[in-house]
């Protein structure tokens, strides 16, 4: 392509046809999935044509979705308020514990499949949002430090 991202794919195989065949066939809107990083909006992230080529907006919208996905995890990752099962029924507690389990998977496997675009915005929206998620949730620095001999429960007060 011609808009500086470098767009490099191939086309399937044609019957037997030389290398030179299937290059002669190439459709440009089917390429191949980049296998290397590359800077630029031109990508597809998640979806078959999503966000789509020459669309900024879309294209930053993709990066806030991919942001927010990694923030989301992180906070399901370290929230502690379906670990505490005082007074509440074993089962049910097990099931909401298990769903929000299965919903924390689901995200870091979008948020895995976004990076796996190889475009370099997408990855550096990750690791940030996975970053700014440990720092307000992981991380000690809004943690209440335990007076003399008191126990925390050592969780953030967002939880």
């Amino acid at each position: 392509m011609n808009d500086g991202d470098h767009m490099h794919g191939m086309a399937p195989p044609t019957s037997g046809g030389s290398s030179n065949d299937s290059m002669s066939t190439m459709n440009p809107s089917h390429m191949l999935m980049h296998m290397t990083f590359f800077w630029g909006k031109n990508a597809e992230i998640l979806f078959d044509g999503w966000p789509g080529y020459d669309r900024l907006g879309m294209y930053i919208l993709a990066l806030v979705v991919v942001f927010l996905f990694a923030l989301f995890v992180e906070w399901l990752s370290h929230c502690s308020i379906l670990r505490e099962t005082s007074g509440r029924s074993g089962a049910a507690v097990g099931l909401v514990q298990t769903a929000v389990h299965a919903l924390r998977i689901g995200l870091a496997y979008l948020v895995m499949l976004a990076v796996m675009s190889f475009n370099a915005g997408v990855f550096l929206v990750a690791v940030a949002g996975h970053t700014l998620g440990f720092f307000l949730f992981g991380s000690t620095a809004f943690r209440k430090l335990p007076e003399d001999g008191e126990k925390t429960a050592g969780r953030p007060p967002i939880c």
